[in-house]
């Protein structure tokens, strides 16, 4: 009996050691996962200044041609185009191309700061998973550590005969 009785203690202190490591191999996996999403939406912040910057020359070289195509027009009409309603008419339109610019840079910059607050997230989402695999793995020792003497003392205490004072085995 007591040989079965042992058994069904190491069996039980060995489950309790392999439901600890799955639990941190599961957290370990996750922490990969996160890892993996803050490098994607690193690349994403990347990908967003790039876009935005290209977007941003395209649109001041179509705002270069018609604000050409507008001078021309002026001059083609005949009036004086460096004073008066021609010269308005030209600040005005440089003035709005300028702010175009400065909002698509601007959406740019708002939209790589998000990825890059995301991969922040993300990377400290794999510290938390990275310390519960930690905390998962020391507690399956502890666990079956506990579950060992737990169960060999209740064993000696059930072999323990208080009249003789000694154990019976």
């Amino acid at each position: 009996m007591t040989g079965l009785t042992a058994a069904g203690i190491g069996m039980q202190a060995f489950g309790m050691y392999q439901q600890g490591q799955a639990a941190a191999a599961q957290a370990k996996s996750q922490q990969v996962v996160a890892e993996y999403n803050a490098r994607v939406a690193e690349q994403q912040a990347k990908a967003t200044e790039q876009a935005s910057l290209f977007e941003s020359r395209r649109q001041a070289e179509e705002a270069e041609r018609y604000q050409s195509s507008l001078r021309a027009g002026i001059g083609a009409s005949g009036v004086v185009p460096t004073e008066g309603s021609p010269l308005l008419i030209e600040a005005q339109q440089a003035a709005e191309s300028e702010l175009e610019n400065l909002m698509i840079g601007y959406e740019g910059q708002i939209g790589a700061g998000r990825a890059r607050s995301q991969a922040s997230l993300d990377r400290l989402q794999g510290s938390i998973y990275g310390q519960r695999a930690a905390t998962a793995s020391r507690s399956a020792m502890f666990g079956a550590g506990t579950s060992l003497l737990s169960g060999f003392a209740n064993m000696a205490y059930r072999q323990y005969d208080p009249v003789k004072s000694s154990f019976v085995w």
